[in-house]
């Protein structure tokens, strides 16, 4: 029988648990994945007919336990066959833990995360094994999300495991320190999904909906963390505009040419609310200023309706906080909208020599074609559709830079 969507949604929620629960117990995070995969496979070949069992998620447990052990017991046998027994006993028997061991709790998918976010990891290999390990996505998944050939992503994903063995899994002593490299990786995720960096496609949904899934958990497990609730926040509000965002034939509709209509109003109900609470708190990380940004656009029933002053003080604020060149860029937006383009192209300017790539060039050609100037906007729109790798955004810059032809 073909597997249902509730049980494909039971496994991909259970699976972190279930992997956090065997690396708990045994270690060999390597092993133990690959007896969770085929633990997950037997289910998805089972409970559709056979029917859910009282305790899927205990169920899991057992069958991937037995896997691990089998695994380990026969690679053990070919090195130290007279001490397999006793080195080999799982210290939960496959029944109840022993007295004093916590049971499996959620809670183990909140240390596989920040075992995935160790930081001798690289960005994109943190990435990589949050997508494989905490999000239940295959290999070849994560490869087509990230354009990458399966095998280069199976490589990465290898490596990556290779360097978090041995780490002792669970909440590092200094957990909080830890805390800002899960988030960010979250953030970098849904980012790709919201706005692929290249590919023919605009989104993948499927990409930014699993980083709010997973950020879902992290605010849930540390409910009273102000700027995990902030990064739900942003990605609500900011994943509430999605369907207005691509025309009928997948082209690039901006912000103030989107019907409104098509917001989801309920994500962005959700999510105002979360920042607000998370604000009301006290001193403001980034996350929750961004998701107070997205909030300001979102609540605007027009483009002409938007308060821009009230998003270039909290621009200010965040850029305080986070100089980078994505927050100094669209704080120079939030300048031209409140004091005028030319007081924009100023500020542009002075970003001319740390900022590189597209976004630049698309913004002074904006700016360029408000002020009046259209042949110097053409140059920048084209100049920066030569630098992006996204067709739809290609295709939309080419489309201003053509209408601004003499």
């Amino acid at each position: 029988m073909r597997n249902t969507p509730e049980v494909e949604d039971l496994l991909r929620r259970n699976a972190p648990q279930v992997l956090g629960a065997l690396v708990r117990r045994y270690g060999h995070f390597d092993a133990a994945e690959d007896a969770v995969q085929e633990a997950l496979l037997a289910a998805a070949g089972q409970w559709p007919s056979a029917g859910l069992p009282g305790n899927p998620r205990g169920w899991l447990i057992k069958v991937a336990s037995r896997r691990l052990t089998d695994a380990l017991r026969s690679e053990e046998a070919r090195r130290q066959r007279e001490e397999r027994a006793a080195a080999l006993t799982p210290r939960d028997a496959f029944t109840a833990p022993p007295p004093g061991e916590r049971a499996p709790r959620e809670d183990d998918t909140l240390s596989l995360l920040f075992l995935c976010c160790h930081p001798d990891l690289t960005p994109p290999a943190q990435i990589a094994l949050t997508l494989r390990a905490v999000g239940g996505l295959t290999t070849a998944e994560i490869a087509r999300a990230y354009l990458v050939p399966e095998a280069t992503m199976a490589q990465r994903i290898s490596r990556a495991k290779q360097k978090v063995r041995g780490v002792r899994f669970g909440r590092p002593d200094r957990w909080e320190q830890r805390l800002p490299s899960v988030l960010q990786t979250l953030y970098l995720v849904f980012n790709e999904g919201y706005t692929a960096t290249s590919g023919t496609a605009l989104q993948r949904p499927d990409l930014a909906g699993e980083a709010i899934r997973l950020t879902r958990t992290v605010h849930r497990l540390l409910p009273d963390d102000c700027e995990a609730a902030g990064l739900l926040a942003l990605m609500l509000l900011t994943d509430a505009r999605r369907d207005a965002r691509s025309g009928p034939h997948g082209e690039l509709v901006p912000l103030d040419e989107q019907d409104r209509d098509h917001w989801d109003k309920a994500a962005i109900e959700e999510g105002v609310a979360l920042v607000t609470q998370a604000l009301s708190r006290g001193r403001p990380g980034p996350y929750q200023l961004r998701a107070a940004i997205a909030a300001v656009h979102d609540e605007a029933p027009s483009p002409e309706a938007t308060d821009w002053a009230e998003i270039l003080g909290l621009y200010d604020v965040l850029v305080g906080l986070v100089p980078g060149p994505v927050e100094r860029l669209n704080r120079v937006v939030a300048v031209a909208m409140v004091h005028g383009p030319r007081a924009g192209l100023t500020e542009l300017d002075a970003l001319s020599g740390t900022l590189k790539g597209h976004r630049l060039d698309a913004v002074r050609g904006h700016l360029l074609e408000r002020a009046g100037e259209p042949e110097a906007a053409r140059t920048a729109y084209e100049s920066a559709a030569a630098q992006t790798l996204s067709l739809p955004e290609q295709r939309y810059l080419l489309a201003r830079a053509a209408r601004l032809r003499v």
